[in-house]
């Protein structure tokens, strides 16, 4: 059964206070961020590696097992524990609007866990990079499906205008969050990771972007010196795709959400209609009044 829309933003708001009460201590909060960040990294370097076989044969189930494997970043995110900036998006604003931390503090918790997951992403590709296993060919003198496929990736993003990254991180953290937010309203682990299944498969299947999967993949790219990719387009990319989770997240679930599940407000009951008007003292009074049997 899932918790009322009430109590599901009380848990939200108290979460979102132990977020800001934790960013108190810098070098902690700076672990948990990065750990979320090279977890969505693992999710990234999981995908390309098992859907590169499939992008050049030109699969038609690219896109399909792509979606199917990314639940795994969101599932090490909740379960073994990370601060992740797409979700704080929501969390944090459902905080300042249940007037459990104030804007500042909000805008802090997202702040800081978008640089861990930054740190995150890059030491972990950096890691990645170091392996070497984007570079696995099937056979000698036959390309790399790992790195073919990332380069692909990263060409066609840096092809896009930013209105159409910032559209398509709307719609990605719409449904991140939209996610996240179903775990929070059920206690059943099993569900949850159904529904991380799903959520994730939605955003990925549709090819909407995420911010912090974009900072492994980019990253990625500057260390495996991918043709055109530069620290600039990595910047330009976070801006936009950032922003547009920002209102995916922060607007269109965290707000949305807040509206809906306000508490209602009583209706002020009517009274009787008080009289000032005197008594008459002087009226005769009826027979057997004030008298008893």
């Amino acid at each position: 059964m899932s918790l009322p829309l009430e109590e599901a933003l009380e848990e939200q708001a108290a979460t979102a206070r132990s977020k800001a009460q934790l960013l108190r201590s810098p070098g902690r909060y700076l672990v948990l961020a990065a750990l979320a960040g090279a977890f969505i990294g693992v999710a990234v370097v999981l995908m390309v590696m098992v859907t590169g076989p499939l992008g050049l044969a030109h699969s038609p189930w690219t896109k399909l097992i792509q979606g199917a494997v990314f639940g795994v970043a969101l599932t090490l995110v909740i379960f073994a524990g990370g601060e992740l900036c797409t979700s704080n998006m929501m969390t944090a604003v459902q905080g300042a609007g249940r007037r459990r931390i104030s804007v500042l503090a909000a805008a802090a918790v997202i702040v800081a866990s978008f640089v861990g997951n930054l740190v995150g992403s890059i030491a972990f590709a950096w890691l990645v990079h170091s392996a070497g296993v984007l570079g696995i060919a099937p056979a000698p003198g036959q390309p790399a499906p790992g790195a073919t496929l990332l380069s692909g990736m990263l060409k066609a993003k840096m092809g896009e205008s930013g209105e159409a990254l910032f559209f398509r991180g709307v719609l990605c953290n719409f449904l991140v969050c939209v996610t996240v937010w179903m775990g929070v309203r059920t206690r059943s682990e099993s569900a949850k990771l159904v529904l991380i299944f799903w959520g994730l498969l939605a955003f990925v299947g549709s090819g909407f972007e995420h911010v912090v999967a974009n900072m492994t993949t980019f990253s990625l790219g500057l260390f495996e010196h991918v043709p055109g990719v530069t620290v600039g387009a990595f910047a330009h990319n976070l801006l936009f795709v950032g922003l547009g989770n920002l209102a995916g997240g922060g607007l269109l679930v965290g707000v949305a959400y807040l509206v809906a599940g306000r508490p209602r407000t009583k209706a002020t009951p009517v009274l009787p209609k008080q009289t000032t008007e005197e008594p008459d003292l002087t009226a005769p009074v009826p027979v057997g009044a004030g008298q008893s049997a």
